[in-house]
């Protein structure tokens, strides 16, 4: 940050203990090395007065965040962020000799700050609740590891210095290492890449972080319901249907949805919902704009769920080229879209040296929905008499996520891609389907939850 803004030269941080309740008092960052531009030196809490008063500049003239009670003030043009305080702005003109805290450092890049909540940072990891047999996207907390590695990520061309937003006393409740993500992921798309090459005993298999027995079990289960695995000889390895679902980068499920789509004359369609599934969202809903967001998306909402809409969008994105003005005004996004497409191209490909029929069921959307229903049948759930859904698999219950074109519908049976755990269990992209249709793809396996269920 240029002195010429009020700011005498940097000076660091005085050790000591953090405000009252560890809040945030100020984070102060050294610009990172992009486009070429000189490093200016870290910059810490002044002494001198003129400091309230290019804050209180700053803050007149930038954009102001609310963040749990603390206000961020986005320097977007230049290599520092100032970060104001409750605590802060309470004390800090009152009295300036209190002991500010003690701060850890940060991985910061060159790109501006700008958060919507100060809190430790938590990435989405695959897992779910404890004993829940669930598998979701769940918050959790970095670990100790993980942070200091990315206080080396800051890809600067010079010494600088950047400031955690959050205390050491958070930092020493962190866990030391971060369970290795072959623990606590689904592991079956890993035992049917080793069964492809014809890996002998994959339950035995010595991987450098060994995943429990429970783990390898619920993959050998879930393949077996795919109709991936045979016994012979006391030994696991594929069928046929499993060699094919092994040539698809993809989750065993959706490989397997490709492969049934043949059978319900749907394969073109499928091919394109499996790609907009395997690929960042291609849509964006800014809050701000909520409103005209709805208006917008009304001309492409399915009453048969999400996946049909997402069809309803590729396709008009196609029947105008790609059209990226078109993409603005819809609020899609362009550069998702045509990744997706090319996801779909390699997928066809794989298709065709098989020698699948590229059949599409063209209107036909309950085609669609039953080859889905054949294949994503571990991912169901039922509505129950009191407005609430639970799974049929392990009787959780779950949601409908408020992004979903079936958020203001109440379907009696809907399978669903993913589950989103936060306050609550959120199943995100669904498809209406009937309880039949799952009978239909795994008699035995319903027949087990049912009699489970009923004991």
């Amino acid at each position: 940050m240029p002195e010429e803004a009020g700011f005498p030269p940097a000076k660091r941080f005085r050790p000591g203990c953090g405000p009252p309740g560890g809040r945030v008092l100020m984070l102060l960052t050294a610009g990172g090395g992009s486009g070429g531009r000189r490093q200016q030196p870290a910059l810490a809490q002044p002494a001198a007065s003129p400091y309230p008063e290019a804050v209180e500049r700053q803050r007149r003239s930038l954009p102001i965040f609310p963040a749990r009670g603390q206000l961020l003030a986005q320097l977007r043009n230049l290599d520092s962020a100032v970060l104001i305080g409750e605590w802060a702005r309470r004390v800090l003109c009152p009295d300036r000799h209190l002991t500010p805290p003690r701060w850890l450092p940060l991985h910061a890049g060159p790109s501006p700050v700008c958060l919507s909540a100060l809190c430790p940072a938590a990435p989405r990891l695959p897992g779910g609740p404890q004993d829940s047999g669930l598998e979701v996207l769940a918050v959790q907390r970095v670990s100790k590891t993980q942070a200091w590695q990315r206080a080396g990520r800051a890809g600067r061309e010079d010494s600088g210095i950047c400031y955690r937003l959050y205390t050491e006393n958070e930092f020493e409740k962190f866990e030391k290492m971060t369970v290795p993500e072959i623990q606590r992921c689904n592991l079956a798309s890993v035992l049917l890449q080793l069964l492809a090459m014809k890996v002998p005993n994959v339950l035995t298999f010595d991987f450098m972080s060994k995943p429990s027995p429970d783990h390898m079990q619920a993959a050998v289960a879930q393949l077996d319901l795919l109709g991936a695995l045979e016994r012979k000889d006391n030994q696991l390895t594929l069928t046929p249907i499993g060699r094919k679902m092994a040539a698809f980068p993809l989750e065993p499920k959706f490989a397997k949805t490709i492969l049934l789509s043949p059978k319900f004359h749907c394969t073109e369609e499928i091919l394109t919902i499996v790609s907009l599934l395997s690929v960042d969202s291609v849509l964006y809903n800014p809050p701000s704009r909520r409103d005209e967001v709805q208006a917008m998306r009304k001309k492409f909402l399915s009453s048969e769920g999400d996946h049909i809409t997402l069809l309803n969008i590729y396709r008009t994105f196609k029947s105008l080229g790609g059209d990226k003005d078109w993409c603005r005004e819809n609020f899609v996004n362009s550069r998702n879209m045509m990744l997706a497409a090319e996801v779909r191209a390699q997928l066809r490909d794989i298709c065709l040296k098989m020698s699948m029929p590229m059949v599409s069921c063209r209107g036909d959307v309950e085609s669609i929905r039953r080859c889905l229903a054949h294949s994503l049948f571990m991912s169901a759930a039922e509505l129950q008499p009191d407005g609430t859904y639970t799974t049929t698999d392990s009787r959780q219950p779950v949601a409908i996520h408020p992004s979903s074109a079936l958020f203001h519908c109440r379907p009696a049976c809907v399978v669903y891609t993913e589950l989103l755990h936060t306050s609550k269990c959120y199943m995100r992209d669904l498809c209406v389907v009937a309880a039949e249709w799952l009978y239909e793809a795994a008699p035995d396996y319903f027949r087990r939850k049912l009699r489970a269920t009923r004991d």
